[in-house]
């Protein structure tokens, strides 16, 4: 099967240090990846460079089997594409206003926003916030509003780099949950960096492990956390550890 995403002889310097090596590295349609890795490995350099945020210093990306140009990707490719951050980063204006801008900018007819809005509302249980400013939600209602934003484009790729990181536990455990059952049937290729053992365990199928700025595990993420290689296991089984004594 052709790889929807691969890269190929990837680096990333930044002020002249090497960021991120990576030889080969896939993503196969309907993948939900997960990212992990030890602070200042370059996991969410890695997640902007696939996402097109950032240009890497060399190598090629290529999106079903074409080459991406290095510089700006065109309008139609960046379509595809949608990004969930840790900070949901929402406008001045409603959450109606802030979920709708997706699909304002793609010049979608009135009634197709208002119906595909109140969809994604549903969808995240936000509906009695409409017309509530979005600079006055809870951190959960927030983050319910980014991913929202994210998913009403209906992308063909979603990116979310540690969108539930900041939340307190119960508001993580619904929204994780609520999350779970939308983007399951969906079938959303979805690329997710986290430092959370649980959040990669209950969310992703895939899982990635970055050590200083290479992916050094890569494959199913039961068999990567079961059997952690010799580069991984000082990583992983730290978290292991950590994870149970605080499950």
């Amino acid at each position: 099967m052709k790889a929807l995403i691969e890269l190929k002889n990837i680096t990333y310097k930044a002020k002249d240090r090497n960021i991120l090596t990576i030889p080969h590295f896939h993503i196969q349609e309907g993948d939900f990846l997960g990212i992990m890795g030890p602070n200042g490995a370059g996991k969410s350099t890695l997640l902007k460079v696939i996402a097109l945020l950032d240009n890497q210093s060399s190598g090629e990306i290529l999106y079903r089997g074409q080459v991406i140009p290095n510089g700006i990707p065109s309008l139609d490719l960046r379509r595809k594409f949608s990004v969930a951050l840790q900070q949901s980063l929402l406008l001045e204006g409603t959450v109606f206003q802030n979920i709708a801008i997706g699909l304002k900018l793609r010049k979608e007819p009135k009634r197709v926003i208002k119906e595909k809005v109140q969809l994604w509302m549903e969808q995240f249980q936000i509906s009695h916030l409409s017309k509530k400013n979005a600079h006055y939600l809870s951190g959960g209602e927030a983050q319910r509003v980014n991913l929202a934003r994210a998913m009403i484009v209906e992308p063909e790729i979603l990116f979310l780099d540690e969108p539930f990181s900041a939340l307190d536990f119960p508001t993580k455990i619904k929204l994780m949950d609520d999350f779970k059952q939308i983007i399951e049937p969906s079938g959303t290729t979805t690329v997710f960096v986290s430092h959370d053992l649980m959040e990669i365990n209950y969310l992703t199928n895939k899982l990635a492990v970055i050590v200083n700025g290479e992916v050094k595990q890569y494959g199913p993420t039961q068999r990567v956390l079961e059997h952690p290689n010799p580069a991984t296991s000082p990583f992983l089984n730290e978290w292991k550890k950590f994870f149970s004594q605080t499950s």
